[in-house]
Parts: structure tokens; C-alpha cells; sequence
């Protein structure tokens, strides 16, 4: 390799740890057990970090969780972090240090993420309250780096189990796949992330599935996608990497075949509104994104030994291999943890963990990895090539390209034609209300509500997407009928 730049940044330790029993220990606990294993792997004191920053937790709003997370390990880091919600979050945070390594302002960091969703709902189920330490007082507000559009609101359409299965059926219809098509289609494309799952000690979910176990026999969460299909939140898992100098890591003593680098990566944004999306079953942005990437790392796909795409629900694997013409049953798989439905979807931290697997993974075998991220409705995207050989150019966090939206127009009575949809289902499996996603005849789009049985079932019987409808507004939602 030659004599490498003393700042130039690099990987160096990373841990993973997943909790079966329950109730398990707080997000504060699982921080400071993976700090101090990925900083044991790095050979570096937890007292020695320079920056330490931390991905959103869901599970509990702490008063100061850098603080008190640098408190358990007795450091005094110098720069401290604490991210908003987005899947995106991890590699915000490893482009960050990474740049900052780069331009001498720092030689170490730590980014953690933790999760205790399953221990929260283990305390809710025994009708108690969960007693973890240093509450925030006052409680602050979400950590949304801005909130849902009114209109979304006003219409319910703020879960992601709602608006990813609006942008599956548009893409369905766009393609001229039946619904059973999609089905099936999505149960092969999925299948073999079970298997990898089923290998990984750190997944949450360790069962292989068939393609038609995953499809079929399982309830509907947000029609068309089943509970086996989308991504599982309620787990107990953290994760950690800790990137320094690599003049630190010359007198650490870390060989340098156990190093990986960041040779480039990319961030762009499609709108934040889902009906706004110029083509509703698509992303502009990826493909920027990812080709600004690869410019970056000086490497194209075909260069890539191993892949992890962000998997919250089959639509964001198949919108990214829309736009970077991959294959979905590529011999080199699509992930390298099993994905959040099977290996886990711990909030915003999951890029943490498959950055961590993807790090063994090159370590073991030497070579170059794509790992993706995915924030809020299929918004926001990473995309960060790794390797085990330096070179290439970082980047940063502004965005490579931001989408122009399409109007959206809050009330509307008329008529208009469904672009996407979804059923919404209750925990008993029924249908319990459409949502829909029109396009106006003057331009723009609006919501609509579906609330009678019989339209749910014929939603759900046929494609939807083309269908004439009449909106009439009631003065804070629009009911569709036809």
C-alpha cells in the first residue's frame, strides 16, 4: 500500500449484540457493552475516545445520553453527537467522523446505537413501567427532523407499514404485474435473506423461509405486505464501530489487512411527502446518489463483492435495484445480516449493524462493500462504499440531489385516479380502511380515505392503480368511492 496519509480514517472495531431474554437491559447498558467491545477490538482505551456519538434511541429519551454514556467509560470526548430519527442516522454520523479524522480535527471516534424495544413492550405487557435510569424532564419532542405534511396526517398516512405498500402497488402497476405476480415475486426475492439470517448469531429472526411461507399463511400488516415481509422493530440489539487515524492505528498495532476504509459515499434525498414523488412507485434520488458514491471510491458495481441494501420493506430493495440495475437475485445477495425483516430493524440504528458485518465480512476475505441506508418514507439515502484497500474520495452530507415535489392539495371534491394505495389491517388480520394516493385532474395530488367493506375487498381483489374515482371532502379528510 505504500505510505498512507496519517489521517486518513479507518475501521478498526466494531460489536454487535442482540438480547433473547427478557426483560433485557436498558439502551444505556447496551451502549456501554458495545462501546467497550468494539473498543477492546480496536485496541483503544474507552477512556482514549476523542468523539462519541449516538444514534437516536426510540426506546427511551434519556437527559443527556452522550453524557451519560461518557460517564460509564470514563471519557472526556472532545466532540459528542447525538443524531435525529432516520435510518440514515449511522452513516451521517460514520461520514462525520470519518471527515473529521480526515481533516486532523479528531484521531478516534465511537458511533453507538441501541435498541430495548422488546424489553419495553416485555414491562408493557406485565402492566408495568419500565425502570430505566436518567428520564428526561421535560420529556422532549420526537426526534423528527421535520413532521409528516398536514394533509398526511389529517388522512393517517405517517406509518412507514402504510406508505411503502402505496409506492409497492404504483411500482406493480407501472410494471404490469398482477398482484399475485408481486407476491410471489417478492417471496423469491426475500427467501434467501431468511437463509443468511438463519446463519448470522447477531439476527434477531434465525428461521430460513420458503418464498411461499413468506407470502402466504402470515396476516396482512399494511396490504400487500404480510408480517413476514417487513421489517421486525420490537427487538433488544445494539451496535457500535470505532473509526480512527491510521497514524493511530500504526501505534495501536493494528495490521493493516484488518483495516477498512470508507473510499467514498453519498447522500441525496427524494421528497418528503410520498404523494409529492414525481413517479410515485420510483426514486429519482437513488441513482444520483449511488453513482456520486461510486465516482467517489473510484469503483463500479461490478467491482463489489458484497452488498447490503436497506431492506425495511421490499419496495426499498426493489426501488434500489431499479436504479442501480442490480439484479434482486444477484449471486452476491442483497444482504450480508439477513436484513431488517430477519437479522432486525432496531429503529433508526440497523446501518450500524450491517456496517459492522459488512467490516468482518472484508476483514475475513479482503475486497470492497456497498452498504445502504434509508430514511423516513424512502426519503432519504446513503450509499457507502467500503474496503479493505484505501483510496478514493470521502464526500459528505449534502445532498447529491433533492427531488422537486408534485403539489399536494389537502381537501378535494371531484373526481381523481388512484395512483397507489394500500388496506390498512388491524392486529386481528381484518382490513380496517384504505388510504389512498390520486392523481388530480388539474395537476397535484390529494389523499383519500376508503371506508366501505365492499370497496376493501375489491381493492384487495384486483389493481386498483387506474381505477376513476369521486373524492368528497368532509372538511378534514376525502372519502374515494366508485
Amino acid at each position: 500500500m505504500g505510505d498512507m496519509d496519517p489521517r486518513t480514517p479507518c475501521l478498526i472495531g466494531t460489536a454487535q449484540r442482540t438480547v433473547r431474554d427478557q426483560p433485557g437491559p436498558e439502551p444505556l447498558d447496551l451502549w456501554e457493552d458495545v462501546a467497550r467491545e468494539a473498543a477492546r477490538e480496536a485496541r483503544l482505551p474507552v477512556e482514549r475516545l476523542d468523539s462519541i456519538q449516538l444514534v437516536y434511541t426510540d426506546s427511551w429519551q434519556y437527559d443527556s445520553p452522550v453524557g451519560r454514556l461518557a460517564d460509564r467509560l470514563g471519557a472526556a470526548p472532545r466532540h459528542r453527537a447525538y443524531s435525529m430519527v432516520s435510518g440514515t442516522a449511522p452513516q451521517l454520523l460514520i461520514g462525520e467522523a470519518a471527515g473529521r479524522i480526515a481533516a486532523g480535527e479528531l484521531d478516534s471516534a465511537l458511533i453507538a446505537g441501541a435498541e430495548a424495544l422488546a424489553t419495553r413492550r416485555a414491562y408493557r405487557q406485565a402492566g408495568e413501567h419500565v425502570p430505566w435510569s436518567h428520564p428526561a424532564d421535560p420529556r422532549p419532542p420526537y426526534g423528527w427532523e421535520r413532521p409528516p405534511h398536514p394533509a398526511e396526517l389529517a388522512h393517517e398516512l405517517f406509518m412507514p407499514v402504510h406508505t411503502y405498500p402505496i409506492m409497492e402497488t404504483a411500482r406493480r402497476a407501472s410494471l404490469g404485474m398482477s398482484i399475485n405476480e408481486e407476491m410471489v415475486d417478492r417471496g423469491r426475492m426475500m427467501a434467501p435473506m431468511t437463509e443468511v439470517a438463519a446463519a448470522n448469531p447477531h439476527a434477531w429472526r434465525r428461521t430460513a423461509r420458503t418464498p411461499e411461507e413468506l407470502v402466504t399463511g402470515n396476516r396482512f400488516i399494511g396490504w400487500p405486505y404480510t408480517r413476514n415481509t417487513v421489517a421486525v422493530g420490537e427487538v433488544d440489539q445494539a451496535a457500535a464501530v470505532v473509526l480512527v487515524a491510521a497514524g493511530l492505528a500504526d501505534r495501536l498495532g493494528v495490521p493493516r489487512d484488518q483495516r477498512v476504509y470508507l473510499r467514498g459515499w453519498a447522500y441525496g434525498e427524494d421528497t418528503w411527502e410520498v404523494a409529492a414523488r414525481p413517479a410515485l412507485g420510483a426514486s429519482q434520488a437513488i441513482g444520483r446518489t449511488a453513482e456520486a458514491a461510486f465516482t467517489r471510491a473510484g469503483l463500479g458495481l461490478d467491482d463489489i463483492h458484497a452488498l447490503d441494501l436497506y431492506s425495511c420493506f421490499a419496495i426499498a430493495l426493489r426501488q434500489a435495484c431499479d436504479a442501480i440495475k442490480l439484479d434482486p437475485l444477484d449471486r452476491r445477495g442483497l444482504t450480508v445480516t439477513g436484513g431488517l425483516p430477519y437479522a432486525g430493524g432496531p429503529s433508526s440504528d440497523y446501518v450500524l449493524h450491517s456496517t459492522a458485518t459488512m467490516a468482518g465480512l472484508l476483514r475475513a476475505q479482503q475486497g470492497h462493500g456497498l452498504v445502504t441506508g434509508v430514511g423516513m418514507h424512502l426519503t432519504k439515502h446513503t450509499y457507502a462504499i467500503w474496503s479493505t484497500d484505501p483510496g478514493g474520495t470521502l464526500g459528505d452530507a449534502a445532498p447529491v440531489f433533492t427531488a422537486d415535489p408534485v403539489e399536494i392539495v389537502a381537501l378535494y371534491d371531484g373526481p381523481a385516479t388512484v395512483a397507489g394505495y394500500t388496506v390498512a389491517h388491524g392486529r386481528d388480520g381484518a382490513p380496517e380502511k384504505g388510504i389512498l394516493v390520486v392523481d388530480l385532474p388539474g395537476g397535484g395530488r390529494a389523499h383519500a380515505h376508503v371506508l366501505e367493506a365492499e370497496l376493501l375487498g375489491d381493492a384487495m381483489s384486483r389493481e386498483l392503480v387506474g381505477q376513476r374515482v369521486r373524492l368528497a371532502s368532509d372538511g378534514k379528510v376525502n372519502v374515494a368511492l366508485w
